[in-house]
């Protein structure tokens, strides 16, 4: 039985652990440079889309920014009305998924938007609600932005596994 099953294509190469922390550290370092409060959530979304396969990344980038903003604004109403209520928090969930679907969201954005979600009305925070959801939406949107643009400047290419095989 095979604990799992992987493209040949998809699996990491030393360019592209390079490429990946170049892109996590450019993130970190302008999210400092515009003073968001959390950066380790545009290093994790610059590290998320950087793992997905490149003919994916464009559309998934897209997906996952459009799920944020979904769940940070969902969050915010609902922590504002409910705070951290258990059966609001199930319900909005629910409510997050059926919007999902009627924007054609795959479950990739769903999960990201329900991480949102949850991120901002399962975390007591100082500060409004919708302060909260500015910021994360903000950190991750910088995040996939950078993914994204280091993907775009630096291609890694299909080729270097075909000469590495000698092919």
């Amino acid at each position: 039985m095979k604990l799992w099953t992987w493209k040949e294509e998809n699996l990491p190469s030393v360019w592209h652990a390079v490429r990946t922390a170049v892109a996590a550290t450019l993130s970190v370092l302008l999210a400092r440079l515009i003073r968001l409060p959390e950066e380790y959530w545009a290093v994790i979304a610059t590290l998320v889309v950087m793992q997905s396969p490149l003919s994916s990344t464009v559309p998934l980038a897209i997906q996952r920014i459009v799920a944020s903003a979904l769940g940070a604004l969902l969050g915010a109403i609902e922590s504002a009305c409910f705070g951290a209520n258990l059966v609001a928090f199930a319900l909005t969930i629910f409510v997050l998924g059926l919007i999902s679907i009627w924007f054609r969201l795959e479950k990739v954005g769903y999960s990201y938007a329900g991480m949102t979600l949850a991120i901002i009305v399962l975390i007591q925070r100082p500060e409004a609600p919708w302060i909260a959801a500015v910021h994360r939406f903000a950190e991750v949107s910088l995040g996939i932005l950078v993914a994204l643009a280091v993907v775009a400047v630096w291609r890694e290419e299909q080729q270097l596994f075909r000469d590495a095989k000698g092919e």
